[in-house]
């Protein structure tokens, strides 16, 4: 079989496994998975709180796992001096094989900015950081940050401005891509002054907690499983979504104006050569 006959029929296939969960309600899709009493659920389920203290931090996962999906959080990240708190917000799957898309957001000293970190792991290897500034206060106000995972390629966003892409190339180049484990949606806020702020030079000021994250919106277009998803061709068009022109010129804007790390560019990590998909994706 030729090989753009398999990825038709792959895609064909993957279309018919959509499930739709729209708005959904954080006490009905999500379970806390620990700081139990540092996790807020309100507003009949349609807010969600995150707590940090010296003693514990917090989190949640989702109850279903998802193989593919468009996923949407909106998020107000820890406000004033939140050095070396790390709110992360991610798909896993678990094993020491396993595939992982991360958002990290990086504490900072009172007036210095957020750091977003990003990665994609496959088959339990990451190393693909890259790293942004971002162009608003994310602690003022609750912002939409965006997974797109689906056959095609993986595209981080924030409030529908792409920021990073990870394309697909394994049937090209062999280059390892996320499309065999199902994974959940985790997030959590937890102590990161190892690490988290200037390389873990600024530790976390205690006297300033509890540090709060807060969570609405969660939107979620995915794939569950084979026995539990709908056929529905007006909402499953994210599956072969990619990025256009448009979409391009927006990620070059953000990674000229405000990368601060790309793994793709990092010589002392890599002195023999980059990895393959730096000249590719």
């Amino acid at each position: 079989m030729k090989t753009s006959t398999r990825i038709f029929s792959f895609f064909l296939m993957i279309s018919s496994l959509v499930v739709v969960v729209l708005a959904g309600r954080f006490d009905q899709e999500f379970d806390i998975t620990w700081g139990y009493d540092r996790v807020k659920i309100l507003e009949n389920g349609q807010l969600l709180t995150l707590s940090l203290d010296k003693i514990s931090g917090s989190g949640f996962k989702s109850k279903k796992q998802y193989m593919f999906g468009k996923i949407d959080m909106k998020i107000k990240l820890v406000p004033g001096n939140s050095a070396g708190t790390a709110t992360t917000y991610y798909l896993s799957s678990l094993g020491p094989t396993h595939d992982e898309i991360d958002f990290e957001f990086l504490g900072n000293v009172s007036g210095e900015p957020y750091i977003l970190h990003t990665n994609v792991y496959t088959h339990g290897k990451g190393d693909k950081e890259q790293q942004f500034y971002l162009w608003f206060d994310p602690t003022k106000d609750f912002h939409t940050y965006s997974i797109l995972w689906n056959p095609r390629s993986i595209i981080f966003s924030v409030d529908g401005t792409p920021i990073r892409q990870f394309k697909n190339l394994e049937a090209i180049n062999g280059i390892p891509y996320p499309k065999n484990q199902p994974m959940w949606l985790y997030s959590s806020l937890w102590n990161a002054e190892g690490w988290a702020t200037r390389g873990g030079l600024v530790k976390t000021d205690w006297s300033k907690a509890p540090f709060i994250a807060s969570y609405r919106n969660f939107n979620a277009q995915t794939c569950v499983s084979s026995s539990s998803c709908s056929n529905n061709s007006t909402t499953n068009s994210w599956i072969n979504e990619s990025l256009d022109n448009s979409g391009q010129a927006r990620i070059k804007w953000v990674q000229k104006n405000y990368m601060v790390y790309n793994y793709c560019t990092d010589t002392k990590r890599f002195p023999q050569g980059f990895p393959l998909e730096c000249s590719l994706n």
